[in-house]
Protein backbone atom coordinates (compact mmCIF):
# COMPACT_ATOMS: atom_id res chain seq x y z
CA UNK A 1 0.00 0.00 0.00
CA UNK A 2 1.10 3.59 -0.85
CA UNK A 3 1.60 6.36 1.37
CA UNK A 4 1.43 9.58 1.00
CA UNK A 5 1.72 11.49 4.70
CA UNK A 6 2.08 15.61 4.21
CA UNK A 7 1.40 18.85 6.13
CA UNK A 8 -0.10 22.24 5.03
CA UNK A 9 2.83 24.98 6.72
CA UNK A 10 3.43 22.08 9.18
CA UNK A 11 6.40 19.16 9.17
CA UNK A 12 5.64 15.90 9.28
CA UNK A 13 8.68 14.45 11.14
CA UNK A 14 9.55 10.51 10.59
CA UNK A 15 8.13 9.46 13.29
CA UNK A 16 4.36 10.81 13.12
CA UNK A 17 4.79 9.49 9.48
CA UNK A 18 5.87 5.86 10.57
CA UNK A 19 3.08 5.83 13.42
CA UNK A 20 0.50 6.78 10.68
CA UNK A 21 1.52 4.08 7.97
CA UNK A 22 1.74 1.82 11.07
CA UNK A 23 -2.24 2.42 12.57
CA UNK A 24 -3.89 3.01 9.14
CA UNK A 25 -1.96 -0.19 7.55
CA UNK A 26 -3.40 -2.46 10.57
CA UNK A 27 -6.99 -1.03 10.33
CA UNK A 28 -7.09 -1.16 6.18
CA UNK A 29 -5.74 -5.15 6.13
CA UNK A 30 -7.86 -5.59 8.99
CA UNK A 31 -11.23 -4.74 6.69
CA UNK A 32 -9.91 -4.71 3.11
CA UNK A 33 -8.21 -7.56 0.81
CA UNK A 34 -6.14 -5.47 -1.30
CA UNK A 35 -6.05 -1.38 -0.27
CA UNK A 36 -4.20 0.50 -2.89
CA UNK A 37 -3.06 3.60 -1.62
CA UNK A 38 -3.84 6.23 1.13
CA UNK A 39 -3.37 10.19 1.49
CA UNK A 40 -2.98 11.98 5.06
CA UNK A 41 -3.04 15.78 5.42
CA UNK A 42 -2.71 17.79 8.82
CA UNK A 43 -3.08 20.95 8.82
CA UNK A 44 -3.75 23.60 11.54
CA UNK A 45 -7.03 26.01 12.11
CA UNK A 46 -6.59 27.85 15.00
CA UNK A 47 -5.15 26.21 18.08
CA UNK A 48 -6.10 22.32 16.94
CA UNK A 49 -4.42 20.02 14.75
CA UNK A 50 -6.86 18.56 11.46
CA UNK A 51 -6.43 15.44 10.00
CA UNK A 52 -7.99 14.33 6.92
CA UNK A 53 -7.51 10.94 6.10
CA UNK A 54 -8.72 8.99 2.53
CA UNK A 55 -8.21 5.62 1.39
CA UNK A 56 -8.47 4.07 -1.58
CA UNK A 57 -9.74 0.56 -2.15
CA UNK A 58 -8.83 -1.80 -5.22
CA UNK A 59 -12.65 -1.85 -6.00
CA UNK A 60 -12.45 1.77 -6.59
CA UNK A 61 -14.18 2.90 -3.53
CA UNK A 62 -12.60 5.30 -0.83
CA UNK A 63 -12.90 5.99 2.33
CA UNK A 64 -12.55 9.44 4.18
CA UNK A 65 -12.64 11.09 7.59
CA UNK A 66 -11.61 14.48 9.13
CA UNK A 67 -10.53 14.56 12.85
CA UNK A 68 -9.63 17.87 15.19
CA UNK A 69 -7.36 17.60 18.36
CA UNK A 70 -5.04 19.76 20.48
CA UNK A 71 -2.39 16.70 20.30
CA UNK A 72 -1.32 15.89 16.47
CA UNK A 73 -1.14 11.82 17.05
CA UNK A 74 -4.47 11.89 19.23
CA UNK A 75 -5.98 13.84 16.02
CA UNK A 76 -4.81 11.18 13.59
CA UNK A 77 -5.72 8.61 16.16
CA UNK A 78 -9.65 9.67 15.58
CA UNK A 79 -9.47 10.17 12.00
CA UNK A 80 -8.21 6.68 11.92
CA UNK A 81 -10.88 5.18 14.48
CA UNK A 82 -13.42 7.57 12.02
CA UNK A 83 -12.35 5.31 8.90
CA UNK A 84 -11.74 1.80 10.84
CA UNK A 85 -15.59 2.55 12.20
CA UNK A 86 -16.92 2.87 8.51
CA UNK A 87 -14.91 0.05 7.35
CA UNK A 88 -15.91 -2.35 9.95
CA UNK A 89 -19.59 -1.23 9.37
CA UNK A 90 -19.27 -2.27 5.38
CA UNK A 91 -16.78 -5.55 5.97
CA UNK A 92 -18.88 -7.60 4.46
CA UNK A 93 -20.39 -5.93 1.42
CA UNK A 94 -16.63 -4.13 0.77
CA UNK A 95 -15.54 -8.62 0.75
CA UNK A 96 -18.78 -9.15 -1.36
CA UNK A 97 -18.12 -6.80 -3.38
CA UNK A 98 -14.68 -7.32 -4.76
CA UNK A 99 -15.80 -10.81 -5.47
CA UNK A 100 -19.09 -9.73 -7.40
CA UNK A 101 -16.97 -7.15 -9.59
CA UNK A 102 -14.39 -8.34 -11.83
CA UNK A 103 -13.12 -5.34 -12.94
CA UNK A 104 -12.48 -1.96 -11.09
CA UNK A 105 -15.32 0.99 -10.30
CA UNK A 106 -15.67 2.66 -14.23
CA UNK A 107 -15.52 6.19 -13.83
CA UNK A 108 -16.67 9.18 -16.54
CA UNK A 109 -15.10 12.41 -16.39
CA UNK A 110 -17.10 15.39 -15.65
CA UNK A 111 -16.63 19.22 -14.81
CA UNK A 112 -17.84 20.41 -11.56
CA UNK A 113 -18.43 24.27 -10.79
CA UNK A 114 -18.58 26.42 -7.50
CA UNK A 115 -21.25 29.10 -7.30
CA UNK A 116 -21.09 31.72 -5.65
CA UNK A 117 -24.06 32.26 -2.88
CA UNK A 118 -26.25 35.44 -2.11
CA UNK A 119 -25.33 35.88 1.07
CA UNK A 120 -24.31 39.31 0.35
CA UNK A 121 -27.72 40.52 -0.83
CA UNK A 122 -30.97 40.56 1.83
CA UNK A 123 -33.35 37.95 1.04
CA UNK A 124 -35.87 40.61 0.33
CA UNK A 125 -34.08 42.02 -2.19
CA UNK A 126 -34.24 40.41 -5.90
CA UNK A 127 -31.04 38.93 -7.61
CA UNK A 128 -30.21 41.39 -10.63
CA UNK A 129 -29.42 38.26 -12.58
CA UNK A 130 -30.40 34.90 -12.73
CA UNK A 131 -27.10 33.79 -13.95
CA UNK A 132 -24.65 32.67 -10.87
CA UNK A 133 -21.39 33.27 -10.88
CA UNK A 134 -18.88 30.77 -11.14
CA UNK A 135 -15.82 30.76 -8.56
CA UNK A 136 -14.31 27.48 -9.36
CA UNK A 137 -13.94 24.61 -12.61
CA UNK A 138 -12.64 21.80 -11.86
CA UNK A 139 -12.97 18.10 -12.95
CA UNK A 140 -14.25 15.22 -11.21
CA UNK A 141 -15.35 11.02 -11.85
CA UNK A 142 -18.37 9.82 -11.73
CA UNK A 143 -18.37 6.61 -11.08
CA UNK A 144 -20.16 3.58 -12.62
CA UNK A 145 -21.90 1.60 -9.51
CA UNK A 146 -24.70 -0.51 -8.03
CA UNK A 147 -27.40 1.31 -5.88
CA UNK A 148 -26.40 -0.03 -2.81
CA UNK A 149 -22.59 0.81 -3.69
CA UNK A 150 -23.42 4.20 -4.16
CA UNK A 151 -25.40 4.41 -0.62
CA UNK A 152 -22.21 2.58 0.73
CA UNK A 153 -19.89 4.60 -0.88
CA UNK A 154 -22.06 8.54 0.41
CA UNK A 155 -21.34 6.54 3.72
CA UNK A 156 -17.84 6.50 3.26
CA UNK A 157 -17.11 9.49 2.22
CA UNK A 158 -19.36 10.95 4.60
CA UNK A 159 -21.30 13.65 2.04
CA UNK A 160 -24.89 14.50 1.58
CA UNK A 161 -25.23 13.82 -1.84
CA UNK A 162 -23.67 11.32 -4.52
CA UNK A 163 -24.38 11.34 -8.57
CA UNK A 164 -23.23 8.27 -10.06
CA UNK A 165 -23.60 6.14 -13.20
CA UNK A 166 -26.24 3.20 -12.14
CA UNK A 167 -25.15 0.23 -13.83
CA UNK A 168 -28.03 -1.45 -14.43
CA UNK A 169 -29.14 1.14 -16.83
CA UNK A 170 -26.25 3.29 -17.71
CA UNK A 171 -28.05 6.60 -16.57
CA UNK A 172 -26.86 8.92 -14.35
CA UNK A 173 -28.86 8.86 -10.69
CA UNK A 174 -28.33 10.48 -7.26
CA UNK A 175 -28.89 8.88 -4.02
CA UNK A 176 -28.79 11.55 -1.02
CA UNK A 177 -29.42 11.78 2.39
CA UNK A 178 -32.97 13.17 3.14
CA UNK A 179 -33.84 15.22 6.32
CA UNK A 180 -35.54 12.61 8.42
CA UNK A 181 -32.41 10.47 8.11
CA UNK A 182 -33.29 7.75 5.38
CA UNK A 183 -31.87 7.94 2.21
CA UNK A 184 -33.55 9.30 -1.00
CA UNK A 185 -32.33 7.69 -4.40
CA UNK A 186 -33.30 9.71 -7.86
CA UNK A 187 -33.70 7.54 -11.15
CA UNK A 188 -34.64 9.69 -13.91
CA UNK A 189 -34.88 6.52 -16.35
CA UNK A 190 -37.93 5.23 -13.26
CA UNK A 191 -39.58 8.22 -13.44
CA UNK A 192 -42.10 6.80 -16.92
Amino acid sequence: MRYQVSGIHIDVGDALRQHVETELNEVVRKYAERPTDANVIFSKDATEFVCEATVHLSTGLTSQAKAHAFDIYECFDKCCDKIEKQMRRYKRRLKDHHRDRSAPIESLSASSYILAGSKDEPEELEPETLQPIIIAEMKTKIKSLSVGEAVMQMELDGAPVIVFKNERNDGLNVVYRREDGNIGWIDPSEGG
